[in-house]
């Protein structure tokens, strides 16, 4: 009985500081990507130390800084790390090399890191030195904190958001084609806050058309995420305003169109990056070759934007991983639908939702869910390029 309430109270200590750890790492969010948010803390007997974080992507990693900022001999203390130590050289040296040096006595680590130049050969390499490691505590919490991170190494694909507002009949805009503004301006700030946060952000030539809108942060501070538009017959303008600041943000179209080489070399000569990929059964752009492409090229997180056809064929094709609504609380009757015919007759067929949260946003009620992955989902094919062999990235 004694040992056993002793083991109860060295797993609660290592939650307490696992958790310490994670609020380090989420301070990272909207800059590491394509690298994970970490955390690290260092604790003598019951005192912390040294702790730290991994700001942006190329800097110092979590461990390195969490060293730096104590003072002293490191010599026998207790590291918790959210994220298993690389062991490979990539933007910067190994950090189970610099774990070996200061020599603590014992490393918990949250989770294993899916990158195959690692995948538990850092904590293999500390085991093998002498150092006690400690694996999954808090292990849930900390690979939901990375769930892009996870799905990118994993498959190749990068992990897709798809996102509205909507009227609480469930329409994106009147049947006039009008949507602005549909939610309120607190809610507004909160989907360019969402923006910050992925590489890239995706919409359809209808929404273009439509709305000609800018796709940057203007309402927040952070990046700009690379935009992606999906015109599958090369028809939208010249004049939309996507194309006006290619030097600040970059814009990749994605079409089927072989022809109209004028344009192409109009859009080329502005720095708008032209993708001819196959085409779907039906002609249009087959968005998981799109979603392949991207992966390549270390686009981890895809925001989409709409319109109602897009995210229609990405909810259709299983290619959704997180589902975000903002659903204002008003009703059209006629207008256009956020979510189109997604060919379901039966309801065991229904696409299904695991909703994460759900929150206030001026009168507006935001919903934030993960796609469950079932038989309808098919989004777990490599996309032939695994990350660790990009150029350029670690």
């Amino acid at each position: 009985m004694i040992k056993s309430k002793a083991v109860k109270t060295s797993i609660l200590k290592d939650e307490f500081y696992m958790k310490m750890a994670l609020n380090l790492a989420r301070k990272g969010e909207g800059g590491t990507s394509p690298n994970p948010m970490v955390g690290a803390v260092i604790v003598r007997g019951d005192r912390v130390i040294g702790r730290g974080y991994h700001r942006a992507f190329g800097d110092k990693h979590a461990e390195i800084r969490a060293i730096e900022s104590a003072s002293g001999n490191l010599r026998g203390t207790t590291f918790y790390i959210t994220l298993e130590p690389c062991s490979h050289f990539g933007k910067t040296p190994p950090c189970v090399d610099r774990l070996l040096e200061v020599r603590p006595s014992r490393v918990v680590v949250g989770s294993a890191d899916p990158n195959p130049r690692v995948s538990g050969k850092g904590i293999r390499l500390l085991r093998r030195h002498g150092i006690k490691v400690t694996t999954g505590i808090l292990e849930e919490e900390c690979r939901r904190l990375n769930e892009v991170f996870f799905k990118y190494m994993t498959t190749g694909y990068p992990f897709v958001t798809v996102k509205y507002a909507q009227t609480l009949d469930g329409r994106i805009a009147t049947r006039s084609g009008r949507s602005r503004w549909i939610s309120s301006p607190p809610s507004l700030k909160y989907a360019h806050r969402l923006r910050s946060l992925h590489d890239g952000i995706l919409v359809g030539a209808e929404t273009i058309l439509r709305d000609d809108p800018e796709l940057t942060c203007r309402l927040v501070k952070g990046r700009n995420p690379r935009r992606v538009i999906v015109d599958s017959s090369l028809g939208i303008p010249l004049s939309s305003k996507v194309f006006r600041d290619q030097d600040r943000v970059n814009t990749m179209i994605f079409t089927t169109n072989h022809g109209q080489q004028e344009k192409k070399k109009a859009l080329g000569e502005r720095g708008v990056d032209i993708r001819v990929v196959a085409g779907d059964k039906g002609g249009r752009v087959d968005l998981r070759e799109l979603l392949k492409t991207l992966g390549r090229e270390g686009i981890s997180s895809v925001l989409v934007e709409g319109g109602s056809r897009i995210i229609t064929s990405f909810l259709k094709g299983g290619l959704a991983d997180r589902l975000v609504t903002i659903t204002a609380p008003k009703i059209l009757g006629k207008g256009i639908e956020a979510v189109g015919d997604l060919g379901i007759d039966d309801l065991d067929r229904a696409i299904r939702l695991d909703i994460k949260k759900t929150m206030r946003s001026g009168d507006d009620v935001i919903l934030d869910a993960r796609v469950k992955k079932g038989p309808r989902t098919s989004g777990g094919k490599r996309a032939g390029t695994p990350w660790h062999k990009i150029p350029g990235k670690g």
